[in-house]
Order: C-alpha cells, then sequence, then structure tokens
C-alpha cells in the first residue's frame, strides 16, 4: 500500500469520527431541548395550586418526569385517576415525601464547579418551613404519618446501592422543635441481641411508625439487615436479614422491601417482596423484575414503586400478598405520596 493511500484512508477515518461525534453531540443537544418541550403523546400538565391536605378527595402527588416546561416538579393527581391531567405545584424535588400537612423535599443546588444538596421541609402549600443541608446525593426521603418526623437517606460516596462501594448518611428530623439527628450510624446497635459496633455501619431508607419507633436497613460485614429504631433511646434494633429500603404497611404489620435473590444480575439484584412483622414469614409479590426503589403502601394491601421508563421513570403497582399481576400505574413519574 503506498504512503498516498495510507493517508487517504487515515483522513477518511478522522472525517467519519468527526461525523459520528458532531452528530451524537446535535442528538444529546437536540434531545435536552425537548426537555422543554411538551411530549406529544405524554400526560397533560398544567400549573395550579397543590396542597397536602387536599378538598377534592384522595390525591397522588409525584414528582413529575414528563418532558417539558414542569418537568421535575412535584405534581397532583386524583388518587383514582392517576392517568388524567398533573397539576404542576412550581416546585422542583428530587426525592419528595409527604403526610399529614408536612412535606420534605430533597433539591439539587447547581453551581459553577459542583452541585450541592439540600433537604426542605415544606408546609401544606408548599412553602419552606426550615432546610438543612445535605451531605450527599438524594436517595430516599419519609415523613411520619403525623408529619412531625421527616427522614432523609444520601449518598455520600457512590450512587447505587447495587454493588459495594457506596457510603449513605441518613437523618431525621423533628418538625417541632427543628432538632435533627444528622447521623442515624451514631445510635446504640443492637444486634442478634448483643451491643454491636463496627466501622462499616451503614443506615438507610427509613419509614416510620409514629413519632418515636421507625423502621430502616443496617448494613454492615456485606449484610443488610431490617432494623428497629427508637428516636428518644437512639437505638438500632436487628429483626430480620436480607432487607433493604423497607416500607411499613399502614396498619404497621407489615413491611415491603427489596431483597437480594440468588442467581439474579449483580448489577440488578433486588426483587419486591413482603415481610409479616409478627411471623417473620416473607411473600414474594407477583412483580419479577428488578426494583431499585422504596415502594409506597396506596393502601393496605396495594404496593406502588418505580421501575424504568422513556422518560426516566414510570410508576407500577402489584398486591402486597403475592397474588395479581404488576401493572403500571403512572407514566413518567417517581417518588409518589398519597394524601387524603
Amino acid at each position: 500500500m503506498t504512503r498516498t493511500a495510507r493517508l487517504m484512508i487515515l483522513l477518511t477515518a478522522v472525517l467519519l469520527l468527526g461525523a459520528v461525534g458532531t452528530g451524537a453531540v446535535l442528538h444529546a443537544a437536540h434531545r435536552a431541548g425537548q426537555r422543554d418541550e411538551q411530549q406529544a403523546d405524554g400526560p397533560a400538565v398544567r400549573t395550579g395550586d397543590v396542597s397536602l391536605r387536599p378538598a377534592d378527595g384522595r390525591t397522588l402527588l409525584v414528582r413529575n418526569l414528563a418532558w417539558g416546561p414542569h418537568r421535575d416538579e412535584i405534581a397532583a393527581v386524583p388518587a383514582g385517576a392517576p392517568d388524567g391531567p398533573r397539576t404542576a405545584s412550581g416546585v422542583k424535588c428530587l426525592r419528595f415525601h409527604a403526610a399529614a400537612g408536612t412535606a420534605v423535599c430533597l433539591q439539587a443546588v447547581h453551581g459553577a464547579l459542583e452541585d450541592t444538596y439540600r433537604a426542605v421541609v415544606l408546609d401544606a402549600h408548599l412553602r419552606e418551613r426550615h432546610r438543612f443541608p445535605a451531605a450527599g446525593i438524594p436517595t430516599r426521603a419519609r415523613v411520619s404519618p403525623s408529619g412531625h418526623l421527616v427522614a432523609w437517606t444520601v449518598f455520600v460516596s457512590g450512587d447505587s446501592y447495587a454493588g459495594t462501594d457506596f457510603s449513605t448518611r441518613t437523618a431525621v428530623v423533628d418538625t417541632r422543635t427543628w432538632r435533627i439527628e444528622d447521623n442515624l450510624e451514631t445510635f446504640r446497635v443492637v444486634k442478634d441481641g448483643r451491643p454491636y459496633r463496627a466501622a462499616d455501619v451503614n443506615i438507610w431508607g427509613v419509614t416510620f411508625a409514629d413519632d418515636t419507633r421507625f423502621y430502616a436497613t443496617l448494613a454492615t460485614g456485606g449484610h443488610t439487615y431490617l432494623v428497629r429504631g427508637d428516636v428518644t433511646a437512639r437505638t438500632l434494633t436487628t429483626l430480620h436479614a436480607n432487607v433493604e429500603c423497607p416500607s411499613l404497611s399502614p396498619d404497621g404489620t407489615r413491611v415491603a422491601y427489596k431483597k437480594r435473590v440468588r442467581g439474579a444480575p449483580a448489577d440488578a439484584p433486588w426483587r419486591l417482596y413482603v415481610l409479616d412483622l409478627r411471623t417473620m414469614r416473607e411473600t414474594p409479590t407477583a412483580e419479577r423484575r428488578d426494583v431499585d426503589d422504596q415502594a409506597l403502601w396506596a393502601d393496605r394491601a396495594t404496593l406502588v414503586y418505580a421501575l424504568p421508563g422513556d422518560y426516566g421513570s414510570d410508576l407500577w403497582t402489584v398486591p402486597a400478598d403475592g397474588t395479581g399481576t404488576a401493572r403500571r400505574l403512572m407514566a413518567s413519574a417517581v417518588a409518589p405520596a398519597y394524601l387524603g
């Protein structure tokens, strides 16, 4: 092959690579621009007043992921018509939960060099009551049934529960006094009936029973455990192994959670289960896909959770007793909260 031929091949390769790179950049820019445009086949989203004390019956609040000017805003729909038009609040959150007129909204603050994060406590009209700095990337949020306590979990290193190279920080705040427990890892741990200390303890995924008791995940030594927490006594007591991101049922008798199952891919290891707290009997739900979310109880019999969708995440629902089938509840939405 002559030198001229080699140069021509090299030039052609450079031009092709340049064209591919330019095309990729233009496609990414076009797709980013689409985020500000209303989806032609997406849900209708309109602005309006959103209240945590709805006057028109039971309401479902979500972080709206539909592309358009209201993406990432907390939006409301009637609980009985989740596919109906959404009322956008103007408040943007990465994670959100609400109960009894109180909400917690985890937000990103975009800086010139890096983003920072904060937890904002909102009133019934989604107005700010108080804010706290958050130590990392938001991942879980919950409000107690009374609205008196709020909790959040952030990643302080890593950004996924699937591997082992991550660390979390979980905080609990009393909205009556603004007293904060900014790291539940400082609580005294009782594991298998004995005091336990370890440098690798991680706590995440709080779910409240009342203004004193809660449940959460404790990880240590390569294993995870369901723990019962006591805010007053500052204790965490292990109850059951292989439990992550628990969610307490409305009657306080069961916990929905994600469980690592044998034979599942390393990057998709979880299936959705329900644990009876009296008998410690586990029931797998009919959802057979990987669920990396803290499920929510829509009522005493039904779970709601997020799975990847075309525009980020969709909400799905499945019976809690292992029967039935999973079905999509709502497209382009995440972080649900039922009110009323």
